[in-house]
């Protein structure tokens, strides 16, 4: 399944994109090529990860090397000559022609600390001092993702570390002590920034402002009706020709939605959903903590930015930048969700020799 949607991934991004690569860059098929590698590159990093031996990640050094070096990257970010800005927002590195968004790679990272952690003592969790490291190590990420800034990432792994201190065995009465309070940040959030005022604006009644702040939303709602039931057709989208931005990226849905219509869409979510159960399945019978958090970590990862992005292209919430996971135009962001869903494989599969190696003995 995840081999299936990163392909149809790749036909979706040529087909939203062709135009403006071919008057932008002078190539119909720009996107289309990095796309490929890494899809290549996914595909590689996917069969690697399922052979590997992720109990490996519990240990102390790869707890906090997978914590720290993406926060040294992502503190990279904003250093002058080595970050990059595009549309007012430092969210890359960028070294020769190589380009990484550290913020991709955090969110994996702080699932496989806080899964290590977490899973070492089930008790330590029932206490707010046990809570300490997570809630640190989550707001620290957060902090450096929301200077970028990207709110909606920080709101991502925000739902994630509420998520994974969930599943860990927090008290709900603390869990309702850090929910609420992060519920309240994000209004605050908002107003600390001019543009994110406009989007909600925007998100309120786009029509207000049509050619400003109201105009990307309003074209991604054109996408989606043009398309009806059953499409225009694949290839035959009308919005791709540089009246909605971001067609390739974070509102490919639309695009994907004109040309195949709801029905597609149902189609292609039915798969994510499915993909979505097995992560679910596979937490569900891992045979000890540690990789029941991991996958569960791993799966939240996928649902919380798939649910985002279809809620962001259908109006439902305002305006923000997340790509749909292994479908948008984004290497670092291919690449990283094809290998976790490597891991979350190779979680299932020792959990099936696990019963296979009891069932025998017994």
């Amino acid at each position: 399944m995840t081999v299936a949607l990163a392909g149809f991934g790749v036909v979706a991004i040529y087909s939203a994109s062709y135009y403006v690569a071919e008057t932008q860059y002078g190539d119909a098929w720009y996107f289309v090529k990095k796309q490929m590698i890494g899809f290549l590159i996914g595909v590689a990093a996917m069969l690697f990860c399922a052979r590997f031996d992720y109990t490996v990640l519990k240990g102390g050094k790869c707890r906090w090397v997978a914590l720290i070096l993406p926060m040294i990257l992502l503190a990279l970010v904003f250093v002058p000559g080595i970050g990059k800005t595009n549309y007012g927002a430092t969210r890359w590195i960028g070294i020769g022609g190589f380009t990484l968004q550290p913020s991709e790679l955090a969110k994996y990272g702080f699932v496989i600390f806080s899964a290590a952690y977490m899973s070492e003592d089930m008790g330590k969790m029932r206490t707010f001092r046990g809570l300490i490291p997570v809630l640190l190590s989550g707001a620290g990420i957060c902090l450096l993702i929301i200077l970028e800034p990207n709110m909606s990432v920080t709101m991502c792994v925000g739902m994630l570390m509420l998520g994974m201190l969930f599943l860990g065995g927090m008290k709900f009465k603390f869990f309702m002590m850090l929910f609420i309070p992060a519920l309240l940040a994000v209004p605050l959030m908002i107003l600390a920034e001019p543009y994110r005022i406009s989007r909600l604006s925007a998100f309120l009644d786009p029509w207000e402002n049509p050619r400003g702040e109201g105009y990307q939303l309003i074209q991604s709602l054109y996408a989606l009706g043009n398309g009806g039931w059953f499409g225009t057709g694949l290839f035959r989208s009308r919005q791709k020709y540089r009246f909605l931005p971001f067609a390739e990226s974070d509102f490919i849905l639309s695009i994907i939605g004109e040309e195949l219509g709801f029905v597609g869409i149902i189609l292609l979510f039915t798969v994510s959903v499915l993909l979505i159960f097995c992560g679910i399945r596979t937490a569900r019978k891992a045979n000890d903590f540690f990789s029941f958090l991991l996958a569960s970590g791993i799966t939240l990862v996928y649902g919380i930015q798939t649910l985002i992005n279809a809620l962001v292209v259908s109006g439902s919430i305002p305006p923000t930048g997340l790509p749909l996971p292994l479908i948008s135009s984004g290497n670092t962001s291919l690449i990283i969700t094809m290998a976790s869903m490597g891991i979350l494989y190779a979680v299932s599969a020792q959990s099936t020799k696990d019963v296979n190696r009891a069932y025998n003995k017994a």
